[in-house]
């Protein structure tokens, strides 16, 4: 009794108060800091994964090097290539000069042109703001891009190339009245373009399929439209820096045109800029093959994409007639009668060429990139042998 008189209980119930109220604030606060993560979709580490021995290592190395000798005699591939079987990497390779020059080499910094690769990563944002509900994959693209003027074209058109539209670099490039070549063009002269030129149609809207640049430069208009950010900095936000992809970037060409690995012909010679290289979602990414694949197996982690989407991701949208290639949601595949998969992507622009390749199964990712001029970079699809039952058929003597 002597305590309760010297206590002042009401300052005890006010006390008692304030800190539930600082409770409830502060749990307000983690949610809301939740949340706000989620508005873009950011993309999520992968994460540890079953370690692989070193016997497997050892079991495959050896025929990777054979491969890489073969394919690149005497380190000629000017670039960088890499294998890695649960996000560990196997093999990996620099050689080259990154700049002639200068006589800088291609190391593993070394960020490279991926040219048409760019695709599986546009398309990466663009799901992941799907999957947020912030756009419908069957949502018509004039709903979002006001003055598109196909009216039924979807998103789900665009990601898998069938919207029909012509190819922005054939349409702009001889007639001065759709466009002067002198002149920079950038998506959203694209857009103007097209909804004021009448360039007309290859196909009717979702009738076939047809590999279109055009897809993807409005693809990323849509991810500024969605974000209010540019595309530059969404890609940023949403997959290079969450995913620790250093080394990542979306070239602009007032910034960044001095200070980029060039890129050369077969016989050496660089090649120049041109009025399309300020165009991005189809190609103008620049990455190393750590970084890519950091964001490949990233796209394995648990939450990703909702399952159903994710499977239409994988589902082949794009074939018409009965065969083994195709393409689903910013990836291309082969689809074997055996029911086995191999899904890739590559690219070419200017001397850059690339190829990755994602190994559902055997959880291995195969990653070439070079800034001069070759086929050789695509030849890596002929090391999927090693790792499942991929039927590629290859001459002996390749």
């Amino acid at each position: 009794m002597s305590f309760l008189k010297k206590t002042n209980i009401p300052q005890i119930l006010f006390s008692v108060l304030v800190l539930s109220s600082c409770g409830k604030d502060k749990n307000n606060s983690q949610d809301g800091a939740v949340k706000e993560k989620d508005t873009l979709g950011k993309m999520v580490p992968m994460g540890p994964e079953k370690k692989i021995s070193a016997a497997y290592i050892n079991s495959v190395k050896g025929r990777i090097n054979y491969f890489y000798n073969k394919n690149w005699p005497n380190n000629c591939m000017n670039g960088s290539f890499l294998v890695a079987k649960n996000g560990q990497i196997i093999f990996e390779r620099y050689n080259g000069f990154a700049n002639k020059n200068e006589g800088t080499k291609i190391t593993a910094d070394t960020p490279v042109q991926i040219a048409s690769v760019s695709k599986v990563l546009t398309a990466t944002a663009v799901l992941k703001l799907i999957n947020l509900g912030k756009l419908g994959l069957d949502q018509k693209v004039n709903t979002i891009l006001k003055t598109f003027p196909y009216e039924e074209c979807t998103v789900r058109m665009l990601l898998c190339h069938r919207s029909g539209m012509r190819n922005y670099a054939y349409f702009t490039d001889h007639d001065k009245s759709v466009w002067d070549r002198h002149n920079q063009l950038t998506n959203k002269d694209i857009l103007d373009i097209l909804a004021t030129k009448d360039v007309g149609l290859e196909s009717r809207v979702g009738t076939r399929f047809a590999y279109c640049n055009t897809n993807y430069a409005m693809l990323a208009l849509i991810i500024e439209k969605i974000t209010g950010l540019t595309y530059k900095e969404a890609m940023s936000q949403m997959i290079f820096k969450p995913l620790g992809m250093t080394h990542t970037y979306v070239f602009d060409d007032d910034k960044d045109r001095k200070n980029i690995v060039p890129s050369y012909k077969g016989n050496g010679v660089e090649i120049g800029f041109d009025y399309l290289d300020n165009v991005y979602g189809d190609k103008n990414i620049f990455s190393t093959v750590r970084d890519l694949l950091k964001f490949d197996r990233a796209r394995y982690a648990p939450d990703f994409l909702k399952p159903a989407l994710l499977k239409e991701v994988y589902t082949g949208q794009s074939n018409e007639r009965k065969g083994a290639k195709n393409y689903g949601l910013g990836i291309r595949m082969i689809n074997w009668e055996t029911g086995q998969n191999f899904y890739f992507h590559n690219g070419w622009w200017h001397g850059n060429t690339s190829s990755y390749i994602t190994l559902q199964k055997e959880h291995v990712t195969i990653i070439a990139l070079s800034n001069k001029m070759t086929r050789n970079t695509y030849a890596v699809r002929k090391l999927a042998p090693i790792f499942g039952d991929y039927p590629f058929q290859f001459k002996e003597e390749e």
